[in-house]
């Protein structure tokens, strides 16, 4: 296929894929893919299902397939579906199947999880798995990321299938497509051809997605935090113009509304939790808006909050004195209290709201939901 012919989505895998295996910055120093023909290595990894797991516990199996995934890649999210009916397409055929997380979370930066309601923690991953319903194994190498060395895991996913002499028989993608009609079917086409004995009629194919996270970046990600932290914060004066022109929502981008106090303990609490919400979706069409019920003498002392905070957004210091009016203009379905919040659409219409202290996950998952989650 040509370049031109290519989707932007495919285009930008492919991209990325190259520059996994060009860049000496990507991966680490030596990193190969494991070599046609080569036996499989071994490991003993955590599971999210509390057993260990090593090479043995899939003896039995005729053909073993390994890959390489992650939560937190819009490339692996597309495949998360296709691997399920995979295993249980094939669970009675004699093939085994088991998803291994190559990342090491603490190397990812919060701007990359724009597309993603969960990060890539041992701890995530059984949020997850348990979310999604794998019955396959799903494993942790984020750690020490020994498996992923051993095995050349260059992107999420990356598939590796073996025989049952466990020798390396394909390697590549799973599909020729993430998101849209699956064309080649290459892990298939191996996987039968291996349950009948024929030549796998191609062996190799690229693996694209995004890059696996080794832990050497970890620096980055905590240069990019103390970027963002250095941000400018500001208030202003929420008129009542402004609030009815914010809660129209007429852009193109998914609005958030957070009202709070600096004599709310709870609201203070949770700003840390809606600067990390902030920063991963902001580059999407995602934006989030805090108001403060503070009274306007103490808007040097919510300026100071947010400060410590580093929330560096929009922010407002409500200027409507009537609160029953404000609270119309807002949401007529608010009752009173704060912390409060909402997601509005494009058009004004309410997505989510929320009385009380947020449940980070549960508001992540609702925002990425309607983003979505692939490209």
């Amino acid at each position: 296929m040509g370049w031109a012919k290519l989707s932007g989505r495919l285009l930008l895998c492919l991209i990325g894929a190259l520059l996994a295996v060009e860049s000496a910055q990507a991966d680490p120093p030596g990193l190969k893919t494991l070599a046609m023909g080569a036996k499989a290595p071994d490991f003993q990894l955590p599971g999210v299902d509390g057993k260990s797991y090593s090479l043995k516990d899939f003896a039995d199996s005729k053909v073993l397939v390994v890959v390489f995934t992650c939560n937190h890649c819009p490339s692996a999210q597309a495949y998360e579906g296709r691997l399920a009916q995979f295993q249980k397409d094939y669970k009675d055929k004699g093939v085994a199947l088991v998803a291994i997380s190559p990342n090491d979370d603490k190397a990812l930066r919060l701007d990359e999880l724009g597309y993603t309601d969960v990060s890539d923690s041992f701890e995530e991953m059984k949020l997850r798995a348990k979310e999604k319903g794998f019955q396959f194994p799903y494993l942790y190498d984020g750690e020490t990321q020994t498996t992923a060395l051993a095995y050349g895991a260059l992107a999420t996913p990356h598939v590796f299938v073996f025989d049952a002499d466990r020798n390396l028989r394909y390697t590549g993608r799973f599909d020729d497509s993430d998101v849209k009609t699956v064309k080649s079917h290459d892990t298939r086409n191996a996987v039968d051809a291996l349950l009948v004995g024929t030549k796998v009629p191609v062996e190799k194919t690229r693996a694209f997605g995004c890059s696996t996270k080794w832990s050497d970046k970890r620096e980055s990600a905590v240069q990019s935090i103390e970027k963002w932290n250095a941000e400018p914060v500001s208030i202003e004066t929420l008129n009542e113009a402004s609030l009815k022109t914010l809660v129209k929502n007429e852009g193109k981008s998914l609005l958030m509304i957070n009202l709070w106090a600096t004599w709310c303990g709870p609201c203070v609490t949770e700003l840390p939790e809606l600067v990390t919400i902030n920063r991963m979706y902001r580059k999407r069409p995602f934006k989030m808006v805090t108001i403060s019920l503070d009274e306007p003498e103490k808007k040097e002392e919510a300026l100071k909050v947010l400060t410590s905070n580093h929330v560096a957004m929009t922010n407002y210091l409500l200027g409507i004195e009537d609160k029953d009016q404000f609270a119309e203009l807002l949401d007529k379905e608010w009752p009173g209290p704060v912390p409060y919040t909402l997601l509005i659409e494009p058009g004004g219409k309410v997505l989510y709201r929320k009385v009380g202290s947020i449940d980070p996950l549960e508001l992540r998952r609702a925002i990425v939901n309607f983003l979505g989650r692939t490209y």
